[in-house]
């Protein structure tokens, strides 16, 4: 079943980049909406690498803002919640809860490039879906990757465990702030057909 003109709307057609925030306050419910909406969709085994790390008070923002570029500092520091999207190295420690397949966790570990292949793949999927989500929920979002992965994962993942992906900044955008969108590659560029 296609969902409605206003669901993509919402997701796709008038969603944009946000650069900017307003002051109002993100309600807490909805970033656990915005995961849990976002966990139903698939990754390979249903590995569900992705770990979020939600930034919501000043000490953890200052903790935040010496990895982020220069370009990125302001519209972080207005975002009312900044998300750390990370991977975990070790996610198939959790497959004998979550694949009905026998012998995962052992094969992974002994795997580990394909676990690591699998692990950045999947993480990103999460990533993307969680974009999504908080979009279907009425969140502006803007994702950036104009940030000190390394710096990231000596502040907030110290054992290694996690390794840092990329920075989202949620809340209510100012659109004074907003880009016109950028031009898309069509159809025929982008895609084959065979």
């Amino acid at each position: 079943m296609q969902v409605s003109q206003d669901a993509l709307n919402t997701l796709f057609f008038n969603a944009r980049t946000a650069n900017g925030f307003t002051d109002k306050a993100v309600d807490p419910a909805l970033l656990r909406k915005a995961y849990e909406l976002a966990a139903l969709a698939p990754t390979s085994m249903n590995a569900q690498p992705t770990r979020y790390v939600f930034i919501t008070t000043p000490q953890a923002k200052a903790r935040l803002l010496p990895a982020m570029s220069a370009g990125n500092v302001e519209k972080t520091s207005a975002a009312p919640v900044s998300v750390i999207v990370a991977t975990d190295t070790r996610f198939y420690e959790h497959m004998p809860q979550i694949w009905h397949g026998k012998d995962a966790k052992e094969n992974f570990e002994a795997n580990p490039t394909g676990a690591q292949a699998l692990a950045l793949r999947n993480g990103t999927l999460g990533g993307a879906y969680f974009i999504l989500a908080a979009r279907a929920l009425g969140l502006d979002c803007g994702p950036m990757s104009g940030v000190n992965l390394a710096k990231l994962d000596e502040e907030f993942f110290p054992d290694g465990r996690f390794k840092s992906n990329f920075v989202i900044n949620l809340g209510y955008a100012d659109h004074s702030k907003t880009f016109p969108r950028n031009p898309r590659l069509p159809f025929e560029t982008a895609c084959t057909v065979l």
